[in-house]
């Protein structure tokens, strides 16, 4: 088998710096919002935080509180 002089790249992992980070304002206040929805619903506090730990995770990566909240709960 014969190799070609030419460097071959491997294709890398793109990081998706720009669309993580820190929440803005609007979207802690959708959050809280949210959450409060929650605890009207019923759910208990262990639940509550457990769900807005996975929804803050989410939601840094750019999702909205409902698209954060379907998947959350799949």
């Amino acid at each position: 088998m014969a190799y070609s002089s030419e460097k071959v790249e491997k294709p890398t992992m793109k990081k998706a710096t720009a669309t993580r980070g820190k929440m803005s304002d609007a979207q802690k206040s959708a959050l809280t919002k949210h959450m409060d929805k929650m605890k009207k619903g019923g759910m208990s506090a262990s639940e509550m935080k457990s769900h807005r730990m996975r929804m803050m995770g989410r939601m840094r990566k750019g999702m909205s509180v409902a698209q954060s909240h379907k998947d959350v709960m799949k």
